[in-house]
This record gives structure tokens, C-alpha cells and sequence, in this order.
């Protein structure tokens, strides 16, 4: 099995910028919502990626790569005309993003027109990967995977009965809900409400009231930073008493800063969170904690990973050709703060740790975790 430290690995020096070697530079394409209602998640990828670019850089001495950043907004078309733009003006012999699953999506067939490999560390839509797309690669957690994951658990410590359904209005809070309210029916859990809304939204009122008369034990939430911070404080205000999980930004310090005590007793899903145990994950926080002052969350662990992950792809094809990046993604084995990352043939990753945690005190607590399965092939 290949060895994937990083530091074995003979490739470019790394810098975050290289105004004059630029010509020669190999230069990395990062699409990310850094304006908008998701830019606290976005900004947080980034702080990611550029952590692994500046350890890269401390271990690597050749030619240099650099990473080009385009703002996506989370929006299909704005994503596509920055992967237009990080391909045809700026020359990127691969593509990172584009976070929202819409976004991603809407990237993809450009990704193989151009023949341009193209890896999402974010988007979590499930059939994603079932596009028959070759240049297409996924070093996150599906929807499907988390909620096969942890219904079970949900569905029994929190003795649910009857849940309501809340998530933002786009294919990955559509594709969170449908995953979760399958998978808990098969628990016994009755869908007693489903609502979306979008993003930007600042008034959950309407929607909170439905939620009263649905007289659920339980609602789970599919939203990001700012979105989720909205809705759970309103719904606080309103005097709701009820169980409150979902998938999102539940874990991240953001989110908790922005809630403060409305927080408590939040379960979260996430495919990472800086209080998982191990030596590989301390390294990670504190390297993160001196670079940036705070704790990472799973949007920075997903931008380190997938920029480490592409990193030693090209590092081992030792070249900028696709068809040798491919097959050196196809081969990966990248030891992570959580866990290890390995490819199925569609280019899922699986492997990986994922948790279940709950806020207590401010503190992201881990209930349980377990390593993400590789999805059934189809």
C-alpha cells in the first residue's frame, strides 16, 4: 500500500504566492464562497488549504505551486465562470471546491470538457459521484453515508418519535433531509414536517410556528454558519423545548460564538471536529490554533484535507498531466487528523472518522464516531 506522507514525497516547493517565478509555477484552482451567507464556512476552507500549502512548502524544495482563489458565492453560475476563468486564463492543472453541492455540480461537466481533475472536500449530495464523471473526486462524507452512520444512535438516545425537517433550499439541504428521514423512519421515526427555506433567510418565525403545531419530540436542521445561527436563536426565542440535531455548522466555533447559550445540547453529524482524539488531530489543531487563533472546524479540516490529497496526487504523478494526476487520486492512502482517506472506484472517499458530537458548555463533545463506509456500489 503506498505510503502517503507527505514528506516523502520529491515534488515543488510551495508558496502562497510567486509573483516571480509565475510563469513556472503550477498553479492550483480553489473555488470557494468567500462573500455571502455561507462565507464563514467558505473563508474557513480556505484557512485550510493555505495550511497545508504552508506545510507543504516547510518539506518540499522543486518547483513551486500556488493556489488561485476565485469566489463562488455558493452560486452554479458564479462558480462556473471562476472554474472558466481559473482554466482558461489562469492555466490550473486542477480544480478544488465548489462547497455548495449545486455549485459543485454545475462545475463538473466543465471540469471534464477541460479534462481538469477536480476534487470537492465539501459537497455532500450523494449522487454526486454517480455521474460517471472520471475527473470527478469527493473527500467528504455524503448525506446517505453520515445518516447510515448515525440514525440509529439519534433515533435511540433521543428516544425520537416524531421529527421535523428544516433545511436550506438547495440539493444539499434537500439531499440532508432525505438521507436523515429515511433512514430514521426505519427506527420507527414518523416525519411529522418538512420545510425549507433560503439562504439569507433572517425570518424563521412563520416557519418555527409550523414547527409548534407539528408537536415534534425532535428537529433536525441541514444549515450553515450564519443561516443555522438565525434559526436556532429563533427558535429559542420562540420557546420551543425540543431536541435539536442536524448536519452543518452545529460544531464549528463560529456558530457557537454566534448562538452562545442557545447552543447547549445541539447533536451535530460532522465528518470532523478539534476535539477527536489522537496525535494526528493535536498536530493539526495546534498548528491551526497558531496560524489562525482558533479552533479548526470541519470546513478547515476539509480544505487541508483535499489540498493534501491533490497535493500528493501531483506529487506522485510527478507531473501536471491529468490522466497521471487521476490515477495517482485513484491510488490514495492520506493519513488525516481524522483518519484515513482511500477512493472507490466512482471517487468517493471513504475510511475517514466521522462524529457525532453534542454542544456542552461551548464544547463540541464526542459522543461516538465511526469510520465512513465505502457507499454501496450501484
Amino acid at each position: 500500500m503506498r505510503a502517503s506522507k507527505l514528506t516523502k514525497i520529491g515534488m515543488a516547493t510551495l508558496m502562497f504566492s510567486c509573483s516571480v517565478c509565475a510563469q513556472e509555477s503550477i498553479k492550483l484552482g480553489v473555488i470557494e464562497p468567500l462573500t455571502g451567507s455561507v462565507a464563514y464556512n467558505g473563508t474557513a476552507y480556505v484557512n485550510g488549504a493555505r495550511l497545508a500549502l504552508a506545510e507543504y512548502n516547510k518539506r518540499t524544495a522543486a518547483k513551486p505551486v500556488q493556489l488561485v482563489i476565485e469566489d463562488g458565492q455558493c452560486s452554479p453560475a458564479n462558480s462556473v465562470n471562476a472554474a472558466e476563468k481559473l482554466i482558461q486564463k489562469d492555466k490550473v492543472v486542477a480544480l478544488l471546491g465548489a462547497f455548495c453541492s449545486s455549485a459543485t455540480a454545475a462545475v463538473m461537466p466543465l471540469a471534464q470538457q477541460y479534462k481538469v481533475p477536480f476534487l470537492t472536500g465539501v459537497s455532500s449530495q450523494a449522487d454526486l459521484t454517480e455521474r460517471n464523471n472520471p475527473y470527478f473526486f469527493r473527500s467528504a462524507e455524503t448525506d446517505a453515508l453520515l445518516a447510515k452512520a448515525f440514525a440509529k444512535i439519534l433515533a435511540e438516545k433521543l428516544q425520537l418519535k416524531r421529527v421535523a425537517y428544516i433545511g436550506v433550499n438547495d440539493d444539499w439541504g434537500q439531499g440532508s433531509i432525505q438521507g436523515f428521514s429515511q433512514d430514521l423512519a426505519t427506527h420507527g421515526v414518523k416525519n411529522v414536517m418538512t420545510e425549507y427555506f433560503d439562504h439569507g433567510a433572517t425570518d424563521f418565525y412563520t416557519l418555527l410556528a409550523k414547527l409548534r403545531n407539528a408537536k415534534a419530540d425532535g428537529v433536525f436542521i441541514a444549515a450553515e454558519t450564519q443561516d443555522g445561527s438565525i434559526l436556532v436563536k429563533q427558535l429559542k426565542e420562540f420557546g420551543i423545548d425540543i431536541n435539536v440535531f442536524g448536519v452543518g455548522s452545529w460544531a464549528t466555533s463560529d456558530f457557537i460564538n454566534l448562538v452562545g447559550e442557545a447552543s447547549e445540547g445541539i447533536y451535530a453529524a460532522v465528518p470532523y471536529v478539534y476535539t477527536l482524539p489522537g496525535d494526528s488531530n493535536q498536530q493539526f489543531v495546534k498548528a491551526y490554533q497558531a496560524q489562525y487563533k482558533q479552533f479548526p472546524d470541519k470546513y478547515a479540516a476539509a480544505g487541508y484535507n483535499s489540498t493534501h490529497i491533490m497535493l500528493d496526487a501531483i506529487g506522485h504523478a510527478d507531473s501536471t498531466d491529468a490522466a497521471k494526476i487521476i490515477a495517482s487520486l485513484k491510488a490514495t492512502d492520506y493519513h488525516a487528523p481524522n483518519g484515513n482517506y482511500r477512493f472507490t472506484d466512482q471517487g468517493q472517499a471513504y475510511g475517514f472518522d466521522a462524529a457525532l458530537v453534542q454542544i456542552r458548555q461551548k464544547v463540541p463533545e464526542v459522543v461516538t464516531s465511526t469510520a465512513v463506509e465505502a457507499p454501496e456500489k450501484k
